[in-house]
């Protein structure tokens, strides 16, 4: 239950499209690298508005790396001013599109969106997450105007990846690598400013109510037809999906893991039970013989509920111990509780104590009902 409460990063993914291309390197033959770069931006940029105009979309967007899916950049990033005792450490670079976040319903903490025209200026700004903003201002809005940069050395590579970059949004922390892992400080670089930064496969972002229907993904397709016909589409599938599907394989052990210890509950009730009403119904001839000698019926059953509980009471404190001792091998299987977790702990204990008492105490009441002289006489 703790990992189904954990914000994503996005919400609503049931009414998210997404859908991959890839753009044919045919498309965007040039001897110029810059020409190249050009070029596939005009035509990502043309299918985003292409598809942001079809009936029913809210907000379109695009990025090289859909969340729940991972990522495959990871890197130094260089903040003007700002030093870090030790080696730096790694963040993740994810290249994104104006109106992404807006698709995926990403929060803005501080500052704005890239817009086409930084774009268009030469992509000098970027957006980080949150965690990476406290950690170099202490607070998101601080951290706007903030300068970085990649860690590229300006006389090797080309002057344009070793630019400063302005920080001009912060956004919430978004789970790029599935629930269970812990989301990546991130920077959201600007797509298409240089030729690291141009992907020529990136994964379109849609919010819309038709999401998940076929009647979308026609339309989708059809306005990336009406750019360019060779163009494919290489995966559809809704934010909805990819939730899922970060969940499936986490979720699947930790249902079977609670089934486990649903089973293991409840065959120690079945088995405190059966032992102590057994162990109580071998007493009935001295409940017999302390009743034909005047003891209260009351005080009788109230005796061997305490006896009762008092072994399961030495039970529970060993259980405990035990659990303790062999917990910790399944820290690695939990998620959001310890092993030895208040609330499940208290939960069983209350169930092994219900149990004991109702096995002390109904057998006790059966035996103090029946008449002594009918008990001495079958002894």
């Amino acid at each position: 239950q703790s990992l189904r409460d954990v914000d994503p990063g996005f919400s609503d993914p049931a009414t998210i499209q997404t859908a991959g291309i890839s753009i044919p390197s045919a498309l965007v033959a040039d001897p110029e690298q810059a020409a190249r770069v050009a070029r596939r931006t005009s035509l990502q940029h043309e299918i985003l508005d292409r598809i942001a105009a079809l009936p029913g979309v809210a907000s379109v967007g695009f990025t090289g790396d859909l969340p729940m899916g991972g990522g495959e950049w990871n890197g130094r990033v260089l903040v003007e001013g700002h030093t870090i005792a030790g080696e730096e450490p790694q963040r993740r670079w994810n290249f994104i599109s104006p109106g992404y976040f807006a698709a995926m319903g990403t929060r803005l903490l501080a500052g704005r969106d890239a817009g086409w025209s930084d774009i268009e200026a030469g992509g000098r700004v970027a957006a980080i997450s949150e965690d990476f903003a406290r950690e170099i201002a202490g607070d998101p809005a601080a951290a706007l105007g903030r300068r970085i940069r990649l860690p590229f050395d300006q006389a090797v590579y080309a002057p344009e990846l070793a630019e400063w970059r302005e920080v001009i949004g912060v956004v919430q922390r978004l789970h790029q690598d599935g629930l269970y892992e812990e989301p990546p400080s991130t920077v959201y670089w600007p797509m298409l400013t240089s030729n690291i930064f141009a992907r020529p496969d990136v994964a379109f972002v849609i919010r819309s109510a038709r999401a998940g229907t076929a009647g979308l993904m026609n339309d989708v397709r059809q306005a990336v037809r009406s750019v360019n016909a060779t163009i494919p589409i290489t995966s559809e599938r809704t934010m909805r999906d990819l939730y899922a599907g970060s969940l499936a394989r986490t979720s699947f052990t930790l249902v079977m893991l609670a089934i486990a210890g649903g089973m293991a509950l409840l065959l120690g009730v079945v088995g405190i039970y059966g032992v102590i009403a057994y162990v109580v119904s071998q007493r009935t001839r001295e409940i017999g013989i302390r009743s034909a000698l005047g003891a209260d019926p009351q005080r009788l059953k109230n005796m061997f509920l305490l006896q009762g509980l008092t072994l399961s009471a030495v039970g529970v404190v060993v259980g405990l111990a035990v659990a303790a001792a062999v917990g910790r091998s399944m820290t690695s299987l939990l998620f959001g509780v310890e092993p030895l977790d208040p609330l499940a702990n208290a939960g069983a204990i209350a169930v092994i104590v219900v149990a004991a008492a109702l096995a002390s105490y109904l057998p006790a009441r059966r035996a103090a009902a029946i008449d002594p002289i009918e008990t001495l006489k079958a002894e």
